[in-house]
């Protein structure tokens, strides 16, 4: 049982992000199907969102069109989409026909990578901001199913690109944690999707960017995801630990780097929420007071801690709703 105390609200929405590369490096079977299992597994459980990564393996959009039809509850949301190696209308398609085989539970997170990693597709960290707007600039009129501004000739006009069963419009999020690009999110989007941001990042950095630049653009309150281990677990120093380890590389980017100096933490393992389930609670719970309106939560820890974790996360998603 969950305790009373438990039903405070420690954030609008809970969501578990599901992969496989991270914990299996020879996926049993078949990763759609690997995948499948785990979002079942969360939509059992009561939380609100299952939050797909994108990689350099499997795509992420066809994933989730694909669960989709093993779901029927629960957000799905891409966290996030590269935009640079794909053109907007065909991404713009891709993330009409998800949301339609969904029946409108896409969350769509967008992303312009990092210097260094998005080399692998041919093409130099060069201009990040610049990409993303001018993608936007196409993306967006046919996700809201109007013709792109300017076009012309076949396809272009709005009957051309429209999917029907598509509606609602889909939300666009970016990953966002630098001025300009919260400015950007603020602006033209639904919100941003962090990662390796404590309370601090959030509360003093984050929120009040994305926020005025909501407010000043005349757009509702914008989303705040926050990406975090969390575990429940009788040891919290061996998790944090682990995650130290398995997230350093991200921490030697300069975006993560900067957002862990900015917390006070000397390793990506400090951002761990960890403990009895009143401590990852009351973890959450300062992320909420902070402004973060989601957590997409990395499942850490043994098998065991996972299970556990999930539970628990289940019976604060679904009190939160109560």
């Amino acid at each position: 049982m969950v305790p009373a105390e438990h039903s405070a609200q420690p954030g609008r929405m809970i969501g578990i992000g599901v992969n496989v590369a991270a914990e299996l490096p020879d996926p049993v079977g078949n990763v759609v199907d690997e995948l499948a299992n785990r979002a079942r597994a969360a939509e059992a459980s009561g939380v609100d969102t299952v939050w797909l990564p994108q990689g350099y393996g499997f795509d992420t959009l066809t994933v989730i069109a694909a669960l989709a039809r093993e779901t029927g509850r629960v957000e799905l949301g891409a966290s996030v989409v590269v935009v640079q190696p794909r053109h907007p209308r065909v991404l713009a398609a891709q993330a009409l026909t998800a949301h339609a085989a969904s029946h409108g539970r896409l969350a769509l997170g967008l992303g312009v990578s990092h210097p260094g990693l998005l080399e692998v597709y041919g093409i130099p960290f060069e201009r990040p901001v610049a990409a993303l707007r001018e993608h936007l600039d196409v993306l967006l009129p046919i996700l809201d199913c109007r013709a792109v501004p300017g076009s012309s000739g076949t396809g272009s006009d709005a009957a051309s690109t429209a999917v029907p069963g598509a509606g609602p419009r889909v939300p666009v999020l970016f990953g966002a944690l630098g001025p300009v690009m919260l400015r950007l999110a603020g602006e033209r989007g639904d919100g941003t999707i962090t990662f390796l941001s404590g309370p601090r990042t959030i509360g003093e950095h984050v929120v009040p960017h994305l926020t005025r630049a909501a407010d000043a653009a005349g757009r509702p309150r914008p989303r705040v995801v926050v990406g975090l281990p969390v575990a429940v677990t009788d040891d919290p120093r061996r998790v944090r630990h682990a995650v130290a380890t398995s997230h350093a590389p991200y921490a030697r980017l300069p975006s993560y780097a900067a957002t862990l100096e900015r917390d006070g933490f000397a390793t990506p393992g400090d951002i761990v929420v960890a403990g009895d389930e009143d401590a990852v609670a009351d973890g959450l719970r300062r992320y909420a007071e902070a402004g973060a309106t989601d957590v997409n939560v990395s499942l850490v820890g043994t098998t065991a801690e996972r299970e556990r974790t999930l539970v628990h996360l289940g019976h604060l998603a679904s009190a939160s709703r109560r």
